[in-house]
């Protein structure tokens, strides 16, 4: 945005202090004006700046339903920004199945969506700043616009192994680094990746590409952990010619895809779907198998001849306030894990929550989920199909402005704006409000006289540029039957870096250089959050 080419102007400035102004120079001090303008314009109106969308809103207009044919370099121009809706959420939280609708009721308007997409010279969309694994978006926005969807499959899978996950979960940086989206709204790039990966499951067109035996390479690797990095890893091994055992500690593979992630949120036939293609493909799994608690790291060792760690970063991040020790406090992974293995399908095969001794019910309490990302959002949601009496959530941050901030947050870095995800949403419709409290810390948790957690105090918080000052006078005490920790993660567990004798860098991750997967013992790789 303006910051930007702000900073390459300075930059120029300091490096060519002595030569006199080029017509560069010219033309990026133009464009830095014209840019603060329109983000000056966003401000005052509360939405993106020059947004067609929100012109035609404002003057009644009906959206343009021609269906586009061939390349349409105005597409962005001529049609609105129409992202595919979640089920509304009164529907929706009286069931476990997908948020997701089942797309656009008309078949013409996922050509629409596509034709949005600019043909930029330089696809901010699918750099670092964008899609984390260089997703080839504009690509296959425009195989959609031609009807070309089995191409499009084609393009996705060459940079993604898993696209209906990451259609389904990832928050799509890519669309905070659309360059549509700096003068209007962006590309609807996750359904879109949604759309191209669910077509092609229902057409056939994802099969099993089996090795032939005469290009398997003879070499044996061991995986150790089944959620997306373990998963991966392992598919792109076995494509490479080698036999992959993937080692998973519970007894289904997944990872956090199936025990970390609601089913609301990844239907987990969706994950058993691409497990099994990848068994039939030869990669081998083995559940109940946890590594260096009942099986020795010597032994994979000695059987393999390369073990991949790919356990994530599950030590979660707990409170160190007096009370968190009092019963009712858990940690978010122990909540949604103990849910989803309590969920088994009835006789219509509509999951059902069992209500065994195991689950944490949330069911008639008075609920604060402590931590605002993802898994928060995730633990709001879990709790209202629990049919919980009320719900809090509690965010150490201050509130996001709703439109970005273009000084301290400029394009295409990820905009840190104002969000409603589908649990803030479900919580509104059920209780009336948005559930979440920024600012606020919590100071201590009371309990009643059997240790069981009954409320919390708080305060809020001011940030003075460097650190957060409580507000004196704000103390806050809030009704509390479950709390429930969602605030990060530390690293991974220190038993297989212990088992294995690795070394650990200064966050306690495994010392492995970024791109080299390589530990510091001969033979041991890491990949992922571990």
């Amino acid at each position: 945005g303006a910051a930007a080419l702000r900073g390459r102007r300075a930059g120029r400035a300091r490096g060519l202090a002595t030569q006199p102004p080029s017509a560069e120079d010219d033309l990026i001090k133009r464009l830095t004006a014209r840019i603060e303008a329109l983000e000056r314009s966003a401000a005052a109106k509360g939405q993106p700046a020059g947004s067609v969308a929100a012109a035609a809103k404002k003057a009644g207009a009906k959206a343009n339903t021609t269906t586009p044919k061939g390349k349409s370099p105005r597409g962005f121009v001529d049609f609105k920004r129409r992202a595919e809706p979640y089920r509304p959420a009164m529907e929706r939280i009286r069931d476990w199945a997908e948020i997701n609708s089942t797309g656009h009721a008309d078949a013409g308007e996922q050509k629409r969506q596509a034709a949005r997409c600019m043909d930029c010279g330089t696809p901010f969309c699918q750099t670092h700043t964008g899609c984390p694994v260089n997703n080839l978006i504009p690509e296959w926005n425009e195989l959609v616009l031609n009807d070309q969807w089995q191409e499009a499959i084609d393009r996705l899978h060459k940079t993604n192994n898993f696209p209906e996950f990451t259609g389904r979960v990832c928050p799509a940086p890519c669309e905070g680094a659309c360059v549509a989206g700096l003068i209007d709204d962006p590309v609807t790039i996750k359904n879109m990746e949604y759309a191209i990966v669910d077509r092609a499951w229902k057409e056939g067109w994802i099969v099993p590409r089996r090795v032939p035996a005469d290009q398997r390479t003879g070499k044996t690797v061991a995986v150790i952990g089944s959620g997306p990095a373990g998963l991966a890893a392992a598919d792109q091994l076995n494509q490479l010619g080698h036999q992959v055992t993937v080692f998973e500690r519970e007894d289904k593979i997944g990872g956090l895809l199936y025990y970390g992630i609601p089913n609301p949120k990844l239907d987990k036939g969706t994950v058993d779907r691409r497990v099994n293609l990848l068994r039939e493909e030869g990669v081998s799994f083995e559940v109940n198998a946890n590594v260096g608690n009942g099986i020795e790291p010597s032994d994979l060792e000695s059987k393999f001849d390369a073990v991949v760690l790919a356990v994530g970063a599950t030590k979660p991040r707990g409170l160190s306030c007096p009370g968190s020790d009092l019963k009712g406090v858990h940690f978010a992974m122990e909540f949604l894990t103990a849910n989803q293995k309590d969920l088994k399908p009835d006789a219509n095969g509509n999951l059902r929550n069992q209500w065994t001794d195991q689950l944490i019910s949330a069911e008639g309490k008075n609920v604060v989920v402590i931590g605002g990302g993802d898994t928060g959002t995730d633990c709001i949601g879990t709790s209202l199909r629990h049919y919980c009496k009320s719900v809090v959530n509690l965010e150490l941050m201050p509130d996001s402005p709703p439109v970005r901030n273009a000084s301290a947050n400029p394009w295409p870095l990820w905009p840190k704006i104002h969000r409603v995800d589908y649990g803030h949403e479900e919580a509104a419709n059920v209780f009336g409000d948005d559930p979440r409290k920024y600012a606020v810390s919590t100071k201590k948790l009371l309990g009643n006289e059997n240790g069981q957690v009954k409320s919390l105090v708080t305060c809020k918080l001011k940030f003075n540029g460097s650190a957060f000052e409580e507000i004196p006078g704000s103390e806050e005490e809030i009704p509390a039957d479950l709390v429930l920790m969602a605030m990060g993660f530390l690293g991974p567990e220190r038993t297989l870096i212990d088992a294995f004798e690795l070394e650990a860098d200064e966050r306690g991750n495994v010392k492995a250089p970024y791109g080299k997967y390589v530990t510091s013992r001969p033979g041991v790789f890491a990949a992922g959050d571990c």
